[in-house]
Order: C-alpha cells, then sequence, then structure tokens
C-alpha cells in the first residue's frame, strides 16, 4: 500500500509538470486539469488491493479530462488504472476491457476518418482520426499486456500446484515404501524368532516341569536348545547383513522350500511327531516365492509346536504351474502358556497374497489344516 501512493505520489508530481509544459489539447483555466490527474493517481492508490475501484476512478477521471482537455498526463496515468484492472481484476473484467478498448481503437479511428471524408469535420483536422487509432492503442496496450501477464502468472501458479502434489505424492509413495518395508521386515523378524524361541520355550519349559527326566534326556533337550538359539542368531545375523548391505538378496542367504526337511528335524527336536512328504520334482523356484513358502512353513510348524498335539504332518507338492504346502495337526484343547502375538497367521495371509497365491487355515476333522497354494516361475510371469 505504502509503495502505491509513493507510487501515485510520483505520477501526480509528474502529471502537473507535463501539464505545466503545456502537455493538453486545451485547458481553461489551466487548474481544472489537475482534477481529472488527482482522481486516476487516485485509482493508482488502490491497483491491487481494488482493481475495480482504480478502474472506476481511472474511467472517472479520464471522462472529465476528456470534456475538460484532454491532457497528456492523466491519459497516461489512466493506461495505469487499465492495466491493474486487466491484471489484478477478475478474469471476465479482463476480457471485457480487451473488447471494449479495441473497440474503441477501431471504431473510434474509422468513425473519424468517415466524418472527415464526408466533410462534418473541418479539413484543418486531419491529425484527428490518427489521434483517435493512437488513443485506442493506448488504451489496448496496457490491457493486452496485462493479459500476457496474468497468462504467465496461472501458468506458474498451476505449475507450482502441480509441482505440489507431485511432491505430496511422492511423499506418499515414500511414506507407503516406508510401511510395506517396516511390514516386511516384522514379518520376517516374527518367523525367524518365533520358531526358534518357541522350540526352546517349550523344550526348557519341560525341562523345569519334570523331576525324574535322566541326565540323557536333559543334555539331549539342551543340545536342542543350543541348536535353535545358535539357528536364530545365525538367521538374525544374516538379516542385519541384508540391511546393511545394497541390491538383491544373496543366493547364499536364500531361504528355500527345499530346505523343509531342516524344518521338520528341529520341531521333531523340540519335542514334535513330525513327517514330511515330497510330492513331485522339486525345482527351482523364484526366490519370492521360495521365501513364502519356507516361511508359511516354518510358521505353521511353530503353531503346531505350540498349539497342537504331538504330531504333524508336511505335505509339499511340486505341480506343473503351482507348489502346494499342506500342514495337518491334531489340536490338544488347552491353552498354551507361551506368550503370541496373534501376528501369525496375519503374516502367512501377507505372504501368500504377496506372491499371488491362496491359503486356507482353519480347523479340519478334529485338527486344523494350513494349506497353501503358490504360483511358480510359468504363473508368475
Amino acid at each position: 500500500m505504502k509503495r502505491a501512493a509513493l507510487g501515485a505520489g510520483l505520477a501526480f508530481v509528474v502529471g502537473v509538470v507535463l501539464i505545466e509544459g503545456r502537455a493538453y489539447f486545451r485547458g481553461d483555466p489551466q487548474w481544472i486539469l489537475f482534477i481529472p490527474l488527482a482522481i486516476v493517481c487516485a485509482g493508482v492508490v488502490v491497483r491491487t488491493r481494488a482493481p475495480v475501484l482504480s478502474l472506476a476512478l481511472g474511467v472517472a477521471g479520464f471522462g472529465m479530462d476528456l470534456v475538460v482537455g484532454p491532457s497528456l498526463a492523466t491519459a497516461l496515468v489512466f493506461t495505469d488504472n487499465l492495466y491493474a484492472a486487466a491484471l489484478y481484476g477478475p478474469a471476465r473484467l479482463s476480457r471485457w476491457l480487451l473488447v471494449v478498448t479495441a473497440t474503441v481503437a477501431i471504431v473510434g479511428g474509422a468513425g473519424a476518418a468517415f466524418l472527415l471524408n464526408r466533410g462534418f469535420i473541418a479539413t484543418n483536422l486531419w491529425g484527428l482520426p490518427v489521434m483517435m487509432v493512437q488513443l485506442g492503442l493506448l488504451l489496448v496496450v496496457p490491457v493486452t499486456t496485462a493479459q500476457v501477464l496474468r497468462q504467465q502468472r496461472d501458468r506458474a501458479a498451476a505449475e507450482r500446484a502441480r509441482a505440489e502434489e507431485v511432491a505430496r505424492l511422492a511423499e506418499l509413495d515414500r511414506l507407503a515404501a516406508i510401511s510395506a518395508e517396516r511390514n516386511r521386515m516384522a514379518r520376517e523378524l516374527h518367523d525367524m524368532i518365533a520358531n526358534h524361541f518357541s522350540a526352546i520355550a517349550i523344550q526348557s519349559t519341560a525341562a523345569l516341569s519334570r523331576r525324574d527326566l535322566d541326565e540323557q534326556t536333559i543334555r539331549t533337550i539342551m543340545e536342542s536348545v543350543r541348536e535353535n538359539s545358535v539357528k536364530g542368531l545365525d538367521e538374525m545375523r544374516t538379516m542385519i547383513g541384508l540391511l546393511r548391505q545394497d541390491g538383491e538378496e544373496s543366493e547364499a542367504m536364500r531361504l528355500r522350500l527345499a530346505d523343509a526337511e531342516s524344518l521338520v528335524d528341529r520341531v521333531r527336536q523340540a519335542g514334535l511327531a513330525a513327517e514330511l512328504e515330497v510330492v513331485g520334482e522339486a525345482r527351482e523356484l523364484p526366490a519370492s516365492v521360495d521365501l513364502a513358502g519356507y516361511r508359511i512353513l516354518q510358521e505353521a510348524l511353530t503353531n503346531a509346536l505350540k498349539h497342537g498335539g504331538q504330531s504333524a504332518c508336511v505335505r509339499v507338492e511340486y505341480e506343473p504351474r503351482h507348489v502346494l504346502v499342506i500342514v495337518d495337526n491334531p489340536v490338544n484343547g488347552r491353552k498354551t502358556r507361551l506368550p503370541g502375538a496373534g501376528a501369525g497367521m496375519v503374516g502367512m495371509s501377507e505372504r501368500t497374497a504377496l506372491v499371488g497365491g491362496e491359503i486356507e487355515a482353519g480347523p479340519r476333522a478334529g485338527g486344523w489344516r494350513v494349506k497353501v497354494r503358490l504360483p511358480t516361475v510359468e504363473e508368475a510371469g
């Protein structure tokens, strides 16, 4: 506002100098030309805060100046009123201003020439048509300039809004990626720790609750506890190594469904009579399917060890386009004393969905069955 007032004051001073230098068509008395000049300069003060009011003051001052003058000073300041209204005012007003000023330029110049040729204007006023065209151009140029700047400003605002939208989408993608990675890490940690430490907890509980165990039995239990502890630590170190390294998971660290026998052996050592049956010819599976099948089998055996009876049957079938993993175990009906977060079934479902497979888990003929069908290379590709 202060800058606009300063500009209006400077325009008024320059206008006074022009009027004193007789830059006007007529003016009697001369001081009367200062009134329309002051009105259009008042429009300069409110050019950005109230562009419509600025235009109204400019039209009033310029119209009065045409009657009492006209003067060059008022006409020049009026161009700023037009420019401000076209740039800062409503878009519809800007379009209308262009139509009106262009019409004035064309109709005014043509009409003055027509009247001159028809003899309605004195022959010594040949400069009148030229003056009308110049006046029209003096009105058109500020409006068109303002419209060009307005388009550039609107385009810049649209680009900023688009950039902000892209930044928001990128941030949402980043947060989604972080959330997905956290969920993946949570699944890996759960499946990695739950299997080994559940076996440790069950075996140590049995050893502490039984006082009639001989030294050999206790030694066997402690060897199994040690093996599960070492295996759990190895897998934890492997995962930490994967988190620290760049690139894809190394081949040597991959967990494979072909290692199902080692999983079954560990739950046997923990006291669960588990049997493994492999149907079909084992083959190379996609890394994601291999890991999903291994972890799902690991979680199903862990649940059988914690909540089931004394046995479990594992069946791995290699079909032409799928691999099928089935774990059947009886349910003893007793509540386990081992703590659980309830994340096992959620993790199995998530792993199955991530590779496009199907899972069925629930009671079956007095027991519990987990049945998972995962696509192989042919199906996934």
